[in-house]
């Protein structure tokens, strides 16, 4: 017996620890997911959905994707801001501490990426477009989307980040060399350091990125919304009220109707018509 209930409790451990999870399997493959995202939206579902099967790991989990949004290059730090969206529209049922811990480390991310040195200025319209999201969805307070707004403004992409101005400010501004005033120089202000350029490969695939994004948006806004009165409350919400040009409209179109009616009829009832008005 006592061999017997050995081996009993070796077979029921080993299903015991087959069953655990590998702490540090998970994070690799989470980063793994993080780094291969895309602009399809089962990429960022598969992604979320790993994270909620494992939300026991949840501080793991959301310092994975903090690491990777400060590590990888400006695409894949896009890919993981339109992520954090639908990762949160998931985490909201499934498991609010997600919801919790992203607003706490918001800034931290938008600062990864959109910094203000000017190399993720393309990914500013990113980040705004997907804060605003995260706002009418209730993930994030509108005071604290208003204060980032304000920051972000500043790394708007210009000239500037696109590398367009080549010649010295003739009418900016300029600091001025102490020396007497035959040998007064002027020296161009700093300005903030370039961003570093993209590769070929990386254009071309957040090119195909947006281009995808785009025409799921604007798929999104022929979409119907479920329920048995909806296409009727859509159309609703989207005529304009019933105004004078539209009494002067029914008018022309009421003329029209009698002048195609009148062409119609037989020719002996046009004669008719013609002579009674006569």
């Amino acid at each position: 017996m006592p061999f017997l209930n050995a081996v009993s409790n070796l077979f029921y451990g080993f299903n015991f620890k087959k069953d655990m999870a590998d702490p540090f399997e998970v994070r690799m493959r989470f980063s793994s997911q993080l780094q291969h995202l895309n602009a399809s939206v089962n990429s960022a579902q598969k992604a979320a959905q790993y994270a909620l099967k494992f939300k026991e790991m949840d501080e793991d989990l959301h310092s994975c994707i903090l690491e990777q949004v400060e590590r990888n290059n400006m695409n894949t730090r896009a890919n993981i801001m339109y992520f954090i969206e639908h990762f949160l529209d998931l985490a909201k049922e499934g498991h609010g501490d997600y919801v919790r811990m992203m607003s706490r480390d918001i800034i931290r991310v938008v600062d990864a990426v959109a910094p203000d040195d000017g190399s993720g200025a393309a990914n500013v319209k990113v980040v705004r477009k997907v804060l605003q999201g995260l706002r009418d969805k209730g993930h994030l307070e509108s005071q604290v989307v208003s204060q980032i707004d304000d920051v972000l403004r500043e790394r708007e992409i210009n000239d500037d980040d696109l590398g367009l101005v080549s010649s010295p400010p003739t009418g900016g501004d300029v600091n001025m060399v102490d020396g007497p005033p035959s040998q007064t120089t002027q020296r161009p202000a700093p300005k903030r350091p370039a961003p570093p350029p993209l590769d070929k490969r990386q254009i071309e695939q957040r090119i195909e990125e947006d281009r995808e994004r785009h025409k799921r948006a604007r798929e999104s806004i022929w979409a119907t919304p479920k329920g048995e009165d909806a296409e009727m409350n859509k159309l609703w919400e989207e005529t304009s009220d019933f105004g004078d040009d539209d009494d002067r409209l029914l008018a022309e179109e009421t003329e029209d109707f009698a002048k195609e009616m009148a062409m119609q009829l037989c020719p002996h009832k046009r004669a008719a018509a013609n002579g009674g008005r006569s």
